[in-house]
């Protein structure tokens, strides 16, 4: 049995758990986010080197947030992290430790993790859709993450959803169906501080039978169905994952369910009805399918 060390580098700290190659965690725990790159690097680098021989640490596997370059090691893009946009994560860590390096998004790790373990084990093709501030996600081919060409593979959050044909404009998916979408619609519409309103508390206002809150989720659930039933016509996949803090609310799936039925009851000539599954590991999604991405790198899966 052998032992790696994951990261899930956040926003606010960095978690970390002692993974073996079957998928068991060991332990785990958190790093407070640094303030500097240097900071940063030699947190890490400290942690691993803590801990390499007394857990005989084989290898550091990361989930992390932008355009990450899981050859390079180098994360593009932007994130609430400007200071990990730039380093090779792979030549730093490996040149502290000693020890073999892997990298890879967030929301593809998420899927890794639910195909390895989760609930898409018995899959070999599948679609991950990510519901929080915006909308993202990941495609899993064979097991694999498919990026496509450009890289935007999974970019959910970009596809139309609907027009506003007053304003003559398309309204993608992570505009108008996120969680953030939702909490501001209500927001507006009730006269609340945006700043000190989400998605939870939106739902919240559903619970409590709030007539523009039922509006405004019975909107977010369409658009959840419309979205789902795209991808299932355009990629075919065996099943769909919703992941999310959101997704794990009592009878979301449900609702979920019900208004793909309404989609698919309002187009008879489409017969394929996606299967549709909640995240099972929930935050744990990230290490496991960062470990599954060092393995499957690593050639040892």
């Amino acid at each position: 049995m052998n032992n790696y060390i994951v990261f899930d580098i956040g926003g606010s700290s960095v978690k970390w758990s002692i993974i073996n190659n079957l998928g068991k965690i060991i332990i785990s725990d958190k790093i407070d986010i640094a303030k500097t790159s240097e900071e940063f690097f030699e947190n890490l680098s400290t942690k691993i080197n803590s801990l390499k021989e007394e857990y005989s640490l084989k290898g550091i596997a990361l989930s992390a947030p932008g355009a990450v370059d899981s050859e390079s090691g180098i994360i593009g893009g932007m994130s609430a992290l400007p200071y990990i946009h730039g380093p090779n994560f792979k030549r730093i860590l490996n040149e502290n430790t000693g020890l073999p390096v892997e990298i890879e998004n967030d929301a593809n790790c998420a899927a890794l993790g639910e195909c390895w373990i989760g609930v898409a084990k018995e899959e070999n093709d599948c679609a991950f859709v990510v519901c929080g501030t915006g909308i993202g996600g990941a495609l899993v081919k064979n097991k694999k993450i498919h990026s496509g060409i450009h890289k935007h593979g999974g970019e959910f959050g970009y596809c139309l959803v609907d027009i506003d044909v007053t304003k003559q404009k398309y309204l993608s998916w992570s505009g108008v169906g996120s969680t953030f979408a939702l909490a501001k619609s209500i927001a507006e519409r009730k006269g609340i501080d945006i700043e000190k309103f989400n998605g939870l508390k939106a739902f919240e206002l559903y619970d409590s039978g709030d007539e523009v809150a039922i509006e405004e989720v019975n909107k977010f659930f369409r658009y959840m169905a419309i979205g789902i039933f795209n991808i299932q016509y355009t990629y075919d996949p065996e099943v769909i994952v919703l992941g999310g803090a959101i997704c794990e609310r009592k009878g979301f799936l449900d609702e979920v369910n019900k208004r793909i039925d309404e989609v698919m009851n309002s187009n008879p000539d489409a017969t394929i009805r996606p299967i549709v599954k909640i995240c099972k590991y929930g935050n744990d999604a990230n290490k496991l399918g960062a470990l599954y991405n060092f393995l499957q790198k690593q050639n040892l899966i």
